[in-house]
């Protein structure tokens, strides 16, 4: 039985979503539909967007904070009392990032999309 429709916002300029199997090409539809197991750590729930997607204007597409921006992520996420360590963790995030996210291994959303005008 087909899953209901839901509405996610998703940044007009982003390449839509490529077919399962192929790369990425930073759309941000799984992250803006759920988070990712470290994700869900990260954004402290299973569902909705994940608090480290990132829309990257100058490259036009989403990635990952935890890749692209660990110690902004780190700062926002973390509590206040930790927040001063942030940059010294931020090297083992990305390498976290890189493993549990694999990226450029290939889309392995199967979400589908449909742009309506705005």
């Amino acid at each position: 039985m087909p899953s209901a429709a839901r509405v996610i916002a998703i940044q007009p300029l982003a390449p839509s979503k490529p077919a399962w199997g192929a790369a990425c090409n930073g759309c941000g539809l799984c992250c803006l539909f759920e988070p990712c197991p470290l994700g869900m750590v990260l954004s402290r729930r299973r569902r909705g967007a994940c608090v480290a997607l990132r829309w990257l204007e100058t490259e036009r597409r989403d990635r990952c904070g935890a890749l692209a921006q660990p110690d902004r992520v780190l700062g926002e996420v973390l509590p206040s009392r930790l927040r001063p360590v942030a940059g010294r963790l931020a090297p083992a995030l990305r390498r976290w990032a890189q493993r549990w996210i694999a990226p450029g291994i290939g889309c392995d959303s199967h979400l589908s999309a449909t742009r309506t005008p705005p």
